[in-house]
Parts: C-alpha cells; sequence; structure tokens
C-alpha cells in the first residue's frame, strides 16, 4: 500500500536533510524504534509494536540506497521481521526536503498488524508521522549539543512499545464498536431463540 505524509520543516531545509539522513539522529524520534548498529548508509535496528495484549518485536535492516543532496531527496529501503514469527514488514520510502518534508512509503505488511486494514494503518501512519515531527522540531531546535546526545542516548532503547490501538484511538472504536454491537445482537437472538426451544 502506498502512504503519502508531509510536515512543515521545523528547521532551515538543510539541517533537517542532515539529519533525516542520519539514523542515530533520525531513530530517537521514531515511536518504539531502538537502532543497534550503523554502517556507512546502511544500518540495523529494533522496533517494539504492541496490539492491544499483543506485543511483537521486529528486527530488521535498513539501507539508503539513493541520496541526493542537490534536491535533497533520499530513497530509503528497510525491511524486517516479527521475532515470534508473526508477520514481516517492509517499506521503500522516499522523501524530499524544502519548506516541507514530503513522505511517500510502499508499505507491505504481513501477519497480525496486516488485519487493521489499510483505512486504520493510514490514519496510525499519520500520527506517528505528527509524533516524529514534533520530536524532530524539538530536536532541531537545542541549542544544547550535549542535551542533544544525551536525549539520543536515553532514547536508543525504548521504554515502551508503540500501541497501535492507542494511537490509533478514536478510529478504533468506531470500527470495533459496531462489529462489537452485531457479535453481542447474534448472541443474543442465539440465547433467546434456545430459550423459546425448550
Amino acid at each position: 500500500m502506498k502512504l503519502t505524509h508531509s510536515f512543515v520543516s521545523p528547521a532551515p531545509a538543510e539541517e533537517v536533510w542532515e539529519a533525516l539522513i542520519d539514523p542515530e539522529r533520525v531513530a530517537p524520534c521514531l515511536p518504539g524504534a531502538s537502532l543497534t548498529s550503523v554502517d556507512g548508509k546502511t544500518f540495523s535496528g529494533e522496533v517494539k509494536v504492541r496490539l492491544g495484549p499483543v506485543q511483537l518485536l521486529y528486527r530488521g535492516s535498513g539501507e539508503f540506497v539513493e541520496i541526493d543532496p542537490v534536491l535533497r531527496r533520499a530513497v530509503l529501503k528497510a525491511a524486517g521481521k516479527d521475532t515470534r514469527g508473526n508477520g514481516t514488514a517492509s517499506a521503500v520510502v522516499t522523501f524530499q526536503v524544502g519548506e516541507s518534508v514530503e513522505i511517500e512509503t510502499e508499505l507491505a505488511v504481513t501477519g497480525r498488524p496486516a488485519q487493521l486494514g489499510r483505512g486504520l494503518i493510514s490514519e496510525v501512519s499519520g500520527k506517528l508521522v505528527d509524533q516524529f515531527a514534533e520530536c524532530l522540531a524539538s530536536t532541531l531546535g537545542s541549542v544544547d549539543p550535549d542535551e542533544v546526545a544525551q536525549q539520543q542516548h536515553l532514547r536508543v532503547v525504548p521504554d515502551e512499545p508503540i500501541d497501535l490501538i492507542d494511537t490509533a484511538g478514536v478510529p478504533v472504536l468506531k470500527r470495533v464498536l459496531p462489529v462489537a454491537a452485531a457479535v453481542l445482537a447474534v448472541v443474543l437472538f442465539v440465547v433467546l431463540r434456545r430459550r423459546r426451544q425448550r
């Protein structure tokens, strides 16, 4: 599925560009993510995801396959697999930095997260981009490099996984409640019918 997002550059375009092509600067702003290694244009890491009571841990790697400093455009390929075999995720992310940051993602998800459906995944990803933009703005807005480094170090391994249900919030309830109501109605119908047959 294709997802498109954008946010206003929280700092001069060149500064935002330099941050976005540096995994060690970007990782602390990715909810649930931690960086385990960086080697040139490639990196590896983990993402903790929670779907209600179910927690998933994706391990994978990524690589910048295209970096154009003139256009401030980059293409990143990443893929990961849940450690318990509950699914995979892969993405090709293209972003370009100007007055705003334009992001286009080709996403493929299997397993439990895929059950959320395209609409809900789009809503969740939109909220995650908003959170990312806020974090990036606060990081770039810091005037103390030591403070930024300390924040990044503290966020290398996130304390909490990203909760997709909690992130989606009301949209999930709008989808779940009608289904729950329908299931409840069917159950009540079956129970009442059995009682009448007795």
